[in-house]
């Protein structure tokens, strides 16, 4: 029996669910480290563990290893360490090579981690990324700024993709950046240029740093639009075929970029970027599978679930040749009238049972936002609608149609 320790700081859905995956495999003792109570997590969950300790803080390195050696004393050896949060990898990595458990190691975390550390990596290897500088004061910003011009985006160098970032159009705007984020040696903000283009993920397997699987996301609009505008609903599409010369410069520029940040076995998940002129860049890469149900889409794009192939990937080191049977797409519904106002709640739905009607068996999985319930701030919204269809341009008008038509009123 391989002993497996879950890093789950918040019992939130979407963790579990990777959690639970790894508990389902035959011949896995799954035991979970977390900073919330027992009580927060689902009965039937605490039902396919083996032992939960509780830590003040998950995050931080040295309690997750005291929460980990625990366990190894109650259950004994741990041979795996897993977590899905962005902020977990380097405390993971840090408690990996302390307590000698197989799996990614701190420099390597950090590669991925760090998002400044990540484009020197790029610019050694000869690998497209945009133009880009640690600042730790605003005189270095306004240098920077001057050289390449605006707009420019700013973000915590181990920022979680869009969720830290802000666009500065400007001068004042970059201004109004720095004096909230505060700039100083060893507290740096990372200035990049900003870049004009459509965007896309790269989402990828690795075993034993061979490149086992890809997928592409087109994204409408950017994340970074999305996330200024709290009322935009958004989609994203996964093609049926992405193995065209569409996609050739990302297949054969990602796996490189992949192996200069040294990623060994696990997946990953990659923004990119194409210019108007033709060109690609490369955003940055997370060493943890994507989020906002990207994974949920895959599975419904290979009919293999992905979350239980991620576990078997992590846990045996394992990985079984998948096949694009579908496109898929996902509508990601947020609300309007009331974006940010203290207080608001989901007041209606409109338009759901005539989008429903008109979809028909194209909807395959949908969470609708729960009337009464406060909006959700982050750029996933209050529910999606996921279309999956054989043919890519079915899916994408499908999953057009849903954000026109429906919305969701907040007051």
């Amino acid at each position: 029996m391989v002993h497996v320790v879950f890093a789950i700081p918040f019992a939130m859905e979407n963790t579990l669910r990777f959690a639970r995956a790894a508990a389902s495999l035959p011949g896995v003792r799954l035991s979970v480290v977390s900073q919330d109570q027992p009580e927060k997590f689902p009965a039937d969950f605490r039902a396919q563990i083996v032992d939960f300790e509780l830590v003040r803080d998950a995050l931080v390195a040295d309690q997750l290893a005291a929460g980990v050696q625990t366990l190894a004393a109650r259950q004994g050896p741990v041979e795996r360490l897993l977590g899905v949060l962005e902020p977990l990898q380097e405390p993971m990595a840090a408690v990996r090579e302390r307590l000698r458990i197989r799996g990614m190691d701190a420099p390597t975390a950090r590669n991925f981690r760090d998002k400044a550390h990540m484009k020197e990596v790029f610019r050694a290897h000869d690998l497209p990324c945009a133009r880009h500088e640690l600042c730790a004061n605003v005189e270095q910003a306004r240098a920077f700024a001057s050289r390449v011009g605006f707009p420019l985006v700013g973000k915590p160098p181990a920022g979680a993709g869009s969720k830290a970032t802000a666009r500065c159009d400007d001068l004042p705007s970059l201004l109004a950046f720095l004096q909230q984020t505060r700039p100083a040696p060893g507290r740096e903000v990372l200035l990049e240029e900003f870049v004009l283009g459509r965007e896309f993920s790269f989402d990828t397997a690795t075993l034993h740093g061979q490149h086992v699987f890809h997928n592409v996301c087109c994204y409408y609009p950017t994340p970074l639009e999305v996330m200024e505008n709290p009322w935009i609903q958004w989609a994203v599409v996964l093609p049926q075929q992405i193995d065209g010369p569409e996609f050739a410069d990302i297949h054969r520029v990602g796996p490189r970029a992949l192996a200069a940040l040294g990623m060994w076995t696990g997946m990953s998940h990659m923004e990119w970027f194409r210019r108007s002129n033709g060109s690609i860049a490369i955003g940055e890469v997370a060493a943890r599978p994507p989020g906002a149900q990207f994974m949920t889409l895959m599975s419904h794009v290979t009919g293999v679930d992905l979350y239980r192939a991620f576990a078997e990937l992590m846990v045996f080191e394992t990985w079984t040749p998948l096949q694009r049977r579908a496109a898929a797409g996902c509508a990601y519904l947020r609300g309007q009238g009331a974006t940010g106002k203290p207080g608001a709640v989901v007041r209606a739905l409109h338009g759901v049972d005539a989008v429903q009607r008109e979809l028909g068996d194209l909807v395959v999985e949908a969470r609708l936002p729960v009337l009464g319930k406060p909006p959700n701030s982050s750029y996933e919204g209050d529910g999606f609608v996921i279309v999956r269809h054989p043919d890519t341009r079915v899916v994408t008008q499908a999953v057009q149609h849903v954000v026109a038509n429906v919305r969701v009123e907040l007051a």
